[in-house]
C-alpha cells in the first residue's frame, strides 16, 4: 500500500509537470503569434502613415533646407533588437556644425544647437516621423522599448553601469513609443531616478508584452500628443 502511495504521489508530480510544460509551450505560442500579428499591423499602419503623409514630409524637407544648412535627415546608430545595431531616421533639427552625431550629448531645454524649426519639430514629436521608415523596414515596432543611442548616458554614468541588466530591454525590437514614454518619462536622463524607472518600465513590457497592452501604450501616446507635445 505504501508502494502504491508512493505511485500515485509520483503520478501526480509528473502530471503536474507535464500540465506545466504544456501551459508554457502554449503560452509561448500564443506569444508568438501576437508577435506575427504585431509585425504585420506595424508594416500596415507605417505603410500607409509613410504615404498619406509624403506631402507632409516634402514639406518639412523644404522649410529644413531653407531654415538651416545640412541634410533633411538624422542619422544615428542606436541599439536594435538583440543587441545589434541599426541606423535610426529623423527629421534633423540641430545645425550640423554643433549637432552630436553620437546622440551621448542630450538635448536639454533652450538647447542653442536646435534651429528655430528644430525647436518646432522637437516640440512637436515630428522628427521622429521618419522613423516609420525604420518600421516598415523592421528595424523598429510602433510600440517597443525607447530605441536608445549608444553609449547613451544617463545621470552621468552609461545606462549599462547604472542598470544592471541594461540589455534585457533588448529582447524586443525597440519602438518608436513605449510604456515610459506614455508615463512621461521622456527627455534628459540627468535624474537616476527616472533614468531607473525608465527601463523598470522597459523591462515590464517586455515581460508582459500583449497586442493589448500595445494598444493601450498608442492610445496613451496619441492622447498625450494631442493634449500637448512635450519634446525639445
Amino acid at each position: 500500500m505504501a508502494l502504491l502511495g508512493s505511485n500515485n504521489s509520483e503520478v501526480a508530480t509528473f502530471s503536474k509537470r507535464a500540465a506545466r510544460k504544456h501551459s508554457a509551450a502554449e503560452l509561448e505560442r500564443i506569444r508568438l503569434r501576437q508577435l506575427a500579428f504585431k509585425r504585420v499591423f506595424d508594416i500596415l499602419v507605417s505603410g500607409t502613415a509613410l504615404l498619406v503623409l509624403a506631402p507632409l514630409f516634402l514639406m518639412i524637407a523644404l522649410l529644413i533646407k531653407i531654415d538651416s544648412r545640412g541634410p533633411v535627415f538624422f542619422t544615428q546608430k542606436r541599439w536594435g533588437r538583440g543587441g545589434r545595431q541599426i541606423k535610426v531616421y529623423k527629421f534633423r533639427s540641430m545645425r550640423t556644425d554643433l549637432g552630436d552625431k553620437t546622440g551621448v550629448a542630450q538635448t536639454v531645454e533652450n538647447d542653442p544647437r536646435v534651429t528655430r524649426l528644430g525647436n518646432l519639430l522637437r516640440r512637436t514629436n515630428i522628427d521622429e516621423l521618419p522613423q516609420l521608415i525604420n518600421v516598415l523596414k523592421g528595424d523598429m515596432s510602433l510600440v517597443g522599448p525607447r530605441c536608445h543611442p549608444i553609449g547613451m548616458l544617463a545621470g552621468g554614468v552609461p545606462y549599462e553601469v547604472l542598470v544592471p541588466g541594461y540589455h534585457r530591454r533588448h529582447v524586443m525590437t525597440p519602438g518608436i513609443t513605449g510604456l515610459a514614454q506614455m508615463r512621461g518619462l521622456r527627455g534628459p536622463t540627468v535624474s537616476v531616478a527616472k533614468a531607473r524607472q525608465r527601463i523598470a518600465a522597459d523591462i515590464y513590457y517586455v515581460e508582459n508584452f500583449s497586442l493589448w497592452l500595445d494598444m493601450k501604450i498608442l492610445y496613451g501616446t496619441l492622447r498625450n500628443e494631442l493634449i500637448g507635445g512635450t519634446g525639445y
